[in-house]
């Protein structure tokens, strides 16, 4: 009997270090304004949702899902076109303008320099 339990304990203790050699899996996502390949968690999520166009910083919600880096730069480029074709959807101004002011209280390099300057 107490072979028969050393080889029970043992068999356990090898299952345990199988599974903690394993490596989580990270979801990936692209960037609809510069087609960048990123960590889900590292991106914004946008969703068509029948009340409108919504920003879900949860990344739960229900929905149509595009994604986009937290820099004006790219929500500038998927404002043009590539966030309305992602989301299959043709955007409204009012869903545009709703994303634009979003945007404008992210950081960007280049736009700050614009306001710096006095230009627009």
């Amino acid at each position: 009997m107490k072979i028969g339990r050393i080889k029970i304990l043992l068999y356990r203790e090898l299952e345990v270090t199988k599974k903690s050699s394993k490596r989580k899996h990270i979801p990936q996502r692209t960037c609809v304004g510069c087609r960048e390949v990123l960590p889900k968690r590292s991106l914004i999520r946008i969703v068509r949702h029948p009340d409108g166009i919504m920003v879900d910083l949860t990344g739960k919600m229900p929905g149509r899902g595009a994604y986009l880096h937290d820099a004006y730069a790219c929500w500038e480029k998927g404002l043009k076109g590539a966030l309305a074709q992602a989301l299959k959807i043709e955007l409204t101004m009012e869903d545009k303008e709703k994303l634009s002011a979003f945007a404008k209280s992210l950081p960007d390099a280049s736009r700050e320099g614009k306001e710096e300057k006095g230009e627009s």
